[in-house]
């Protein structure tokens, strides 16, 4: 178990003691990240950075409207402008005008209709971004307004117009076990709302597209996937492969947000037209148009339970809102449905979710997809039905908790540990914070860093929740990691090489891969070469899958070299090993220097991995394999909140999250504790707010998230109980604390006030 708070606590943090196999460097340790000191002092490389000689400046003509009709677009303007090398529309796509992560629905530049507010019309190139800016002013567009499609309940009932051919529906996923018609003793039921939330990642969109000699392109962008970017560029660029090849830049941030596509085809398209190369950076507003968000859901929500409390039934109905393209609609419905009845054991479920299309902003994935809006809705139910059978909110659960064996409402059986009940008991028996005395500290007080309040009003909650979360691609996909791992002498040391296209996005992931090479290959030279796509696909880097998918990659290309190397040394007595530079036996000790062994030899090895096989849903019941892997997190959550003016101070969020085995303990820490800010966000403050289609807040003053004065210490309890299908055990860490944070903090507020909060973000004129 490894406990800890956050640096502003004034208690210690403290991680596992090291076992023999954790060398210096390796799994099980937490050494210093290779990009975290330039990160700190700025000297860090983003994508925004990029700079090429005689480069020119790329920018997106966006639509103003949610929907309408282009009658007529004129260009010559734009033109005319000195310092402009191209304009571009859809008729200047040399491929096929249409991209998409689950399908092609999206238009690299609009066509007859636009869908959304910020969709791309045309492309400007110039000498100067302000030239570019200029140039976009003069193009001229005619468009004929139509009625939006903003009310995503009306569009799952096939009420309204079609967004697209075919219809508003872009997936229903039922999901049907037990008896439907089952009766409890004690029901409870409730509506919530999911307000749509922002990645709010701090490096914008950007990227550099050089025109090459072979008539290709280099693209270095920030993004999640280069592989499945590619796919799409090629198409749309009508390129073979091999010509289209992209390298990872700096990436600031990402948390699913750069999973679709958005300056990746209109920089290369402006780079090959203009024969030169070119950058693309959005500014702040451009970021909120130009990038997919978290799915606003309406849940509702009916619960069965005996008099003791013991869940019956679980029946729900799920609306997302893709807003106007699919993107990874389909997945997210997928994982609200599978995961709608959170980590407890239910006899009898009936869920159906769909996901939409509107004229709303597009939606797509972001930390959580799908679990943390579920989840809102079953903890709030879960509180209901404690109180309606007269329980303490952590006994309700507990009584309820899954636990390894337990058999999920699709019918998979959970087959490795599920630590539901514990994590509750832990974070119920960690300390509370001191309440007030004496003068009040106004800091520490519900705005009382604005003098409203010395203390007036001000009444302290505590809530809990507990979340569940599949790890890695689902539903069947072929979700696999290509890694290469190389071992050579360099001046005169052991040195190792590792080469994935997995997208380092701020995770740390640079730093478990090499941590577990010197693992496996007893080194401590370890060197990860820059992202791209000269090697096989690495997949997304989302679905807390990376240490788990690319992990298992990079681990198993290492022991295929160790093998090599080993099968130098010749037959002796004892089992070998390598470390600290040594092949040893367990009979003799150190038998030789790695160098020695490898001579002038360089050992290399490329492997395609690949977890265990899930399968497809059953389209009428739901039932399947459907998930890889179940991770779990649970949170205490300690409000004060000023009753009369609504404001709220989240003084805690603890939290207890089992990770199977933590690979870098102060890596893990950083998860759990990003994971829980960005679901304290959810909780009190961020919200895209929308009109009509139209995006009301498109900017960091009127978008809001959380600051360092926002986050309380943490007291965090770490679990490792290993998952023996995964590599070390391990279990995804990422997104967990997100799904449990929301509805602790909300659970809290509501044990302050007594007033329902059925929807998040909580405002104050909830509690008012």
């Amino acid at each position: 178990m490894t406990s800890a708070t956050s640096p502003t606590s004034t208690t210690p943090v403290t991680t596992p003691a090291r076992t023999s196999e954790e060398a210096a460097g390796g799994i099980g340790s937490s050494p210093v990240r290779p990009d975290g000191t330039t990160k700190v002092r700025g000297e860090f490389a983003y994508s925004s950075d990029l700079w090429h000689e005689d480069m020119l400046w790329g920018a997106t003509l966006r639509s103003p409207h949610p929907s309408a009709r282009i009658t007529g677009l004129d260009i010559a303007g734009a033109l005319a402008v000195p310092g402009v090398y191209a304009v571009l529309t859809h008729a200047d796509v040399p491929g096929v005008n249409r991209y998409g992560l689950e399908q092609p629905d999206q238009p690299v530049l609009a066509e007859d209709v636009v869908r959304y507010q910020g969709e791309p019309v045309a492309l400007v190139a110039a000498d100067h971004p302000e030239t570019a800016r200029r140039a976009m002013e003069r193009i001229r567009v005619d468009y004929e307004e139509l009625e939006p499609v903003t009310d995503a309940q009306a569009a799952a009932e096939g009420k309204g117009p079609a967004v697209h051919p075919g219809g508003n529906v872009v997936r229903h996923v039922p999901i049907r076990r037990g008896d439907p018609r089952a009766t409890a003793d004690v029901v409870v039921t409730g509506t919530y709302e999911v307000g749509m939330q922002d990645q709010a990642f701090l490096g914008p969109e950007s990227g550099l597209a050089v025109p090459a000699e072979d008539g290709g392109i280099d693209l270095y962008v920030a993004t999640q996937w280069l592989h499945v970017d590619q796919q799409q560029i090629v198409a749309a660029l009508g390129l073979p492969p091999e010509k289209v090849r992209l390298t990872l830049g700096g990436v600031g941030g990402a948390f699913g947000g750069r999973e679709d596509l958005s300056i990746q085809v209109h920089a290369c398209l402006l780079a090959l037209h203009t024969g030169k190369p070119v950058k693309m950076v959005y500014n702040r507003e451009e970021s909120f148009y130009g990038h997919v968000h978290r799915h606003p859901a309406v849940l509702h929500y009916e619960h069965g339970a005996d008099r003791d409390g013991r869940l019956v039934y679980v029946r729900a109905r799920i609306v997302l809102d893709g807003g106007a393209y699919a993107s990874t609609t389909g997945a997210v419905a997928g994982n609200a449905a599978t995961l709608g009845v959170g980590p407890y054991d239910v006899p009898n479920v009936s869920v159906d979710c769909w996901g939409v299309y509107t004229n709303n902003p597009p939606c797509g994935a972001m930390r959580g997809f799908g679990a943390v809006q579920a989840a809102f809705a079953y903890e709030s139910q879960m509180d209901k039905l404690a109180q309606a059978c007269g329980l303490d909110p952590v006994e309700v659960r507990t009584r309820n908790a899954m636990s390894e064996g337990t058999v999920m409402p699709t019918g998979q059986v959970v087959d490795s540990a599920a630590p539901v009940a514990e994590l509750l008991r832990r974070v119920r028996d960690m300390p509370l914070p001191a309440g007030p005395s004496g003068e009040p500290d106004l800091r520490r007080l519900p705005g009382g860093v604005s003098n409203t309040t010395h203390g007036e009003g001000v009444v302290r909650g505590v809530g809990y929740a507990v979340g569940i979360k599949n790890i890695c691609f689902s539903e069947g996909f072929d979700d696999y990691s290509t890694a290469r791992v190389r071992l050579q002498a360099v001046g005169g040391e052991p040195a190792a090489t590792v080469q994935t296209a997995a997208c380092e996005v701020g995770q740390g992931l640079v730093t478990v891969l090499q941590q577990i090479v010197r693992t496996e290959l007893g080194v401590e030279q370890v060197t990860v070469e820059p992202m791209d796509t000269s090697i096989g696909s690495a997949g997304s880097s989302s679905a807390s899958r990376q240490t788990y998918v690319t992990g298992g990659a990079v681990r198993a290309a290492a022991l295929a070299v160790r093998k090599g190397l080993l099968g130098r040394v010749g037959h002796v007595p004892g089992e070998l090993s390598v470390s600290g530079g040594k092949v040893v036996s367990t009979r003799d000790g150190v038998l030789a220097d790695i160098v020695d062994v490898l001579g002038d030899d360089v050992l290399e090895e490329t492997v395609e991995w690949r977890h265990r096989p899930t399968e497809s849903l059953d389209p009428e019941t739901g039932q399947g394999t459907a998930h890889v892997q179940y991770a779990f997190a649970a949170h205490r959550a300690v409000v004060d909140v000023d009753t009369e003016l609504g404001l709220v101070k989240v003084v805690a969020l603890d939290c207890a999250q089992d990770v199977g085995k933590a690979l870098n303990p102060q890596a893990v820490l950083g998860q759990i504790q990003g994971g829980s800010a960005q679901g304290l966000g959810l909780a009190v403050m961020e919200e895209i707010q929308t009109d009509g289609g139209l995006i009301r807040n498109p900017s960091f003053t009127d978008y809001l998230i959380p600051t360092v004065l926002d986050m309380p210490p943490m007291n965090i309890d770490v679990l490792e109980l290993a998952d023996p299908h995964a590599p070390y055990g391990v279990r995804g860490v990422g997104e967990p604390p997100t799904i449990s944070s929301t509805p602790a903090i909300v659970a809290a507020i509501r044990a302050a006030t007594g007033k329902p909060l059925t929807r998040v973000p909580v405002r104050p004129e909830h509690i008012i």
